[in-house]
């Protein structure tokens, strides 16, 4: 008679704990606070090479993981080609036809700075990429400062995303 009023008590204290957790819906990433894991060494033809080197040198950069069959990375392109005009925008482009991401950046345009291509899916793991797209913000050493995982749109971008990125030009 006591086991369904303590299962009980026990599931309504864990989703209560659960609830009044900072993010709930965050996925922490390992990574942060880290080096940048290596990037691939091919890029779509007519673009520049991302490189290790790049995510190195002084300021903050992004890097995004994207893919042009993936529907929340096209909403949020508009907002990346934003971003590209403040500070340098990276893509990997991930498990996607070469045809189909140059038409995509043809169509939409282009705001990355260097792209690599990731045709198999195995950089992303590196990088701890559950699906793109995903946007890494990098320090001037290189070193991951935040992990956002889904799109760059509407209140996820404005309320979590920005503030990562404001407080890292500050520093």
């Amino acid at each position: 008679m006591l086991i369904p009023p303590l299962v009980f008590l026990a599931l309504a204290l864990t989703f209560l704990w659960g609830m009044g957790r900072d993010d709930p819906s965050g996925l922490p990433s390992t990574f942060v606070g880290r080096d940048a894991p290596a990037v691939p060494q091919s890029t779509l033809p007519g673009n520049t090479q991302l490189t290790d080197a790049m995510l190195r040198q002084p300021g903050v950069k992004l890097v995004n993981f994207w893919a042009s069959w993936c529907p929340p990375c096209r909403a949020e392109h508009p907002t990346l080609t934003e971003l590209s005009k403040r500070l340098p925008v990276y893509g990997i482009d991930l498990k996607d036809n070469e045809a189909d991401a140059l038409r995509f950046l043809a169509q939409d345009g282009n705001p990355f700075a260097a792209i690599s291509t990731d045709p198999r899916g195995r950089t992303a793991i590196d990088w701890g990429v559950t699906a793109p797209p995903e946007t890494f913000i990098i320090d001037g050493e290189g070193k991951i400062l935040y992990r956002h995982a889904g799109p760059l749109v509407r209140e996820d971008y404005t309320n979590r995303f920005l503030p990562q990125l404001e407080k890292a030009l500050a520093e």
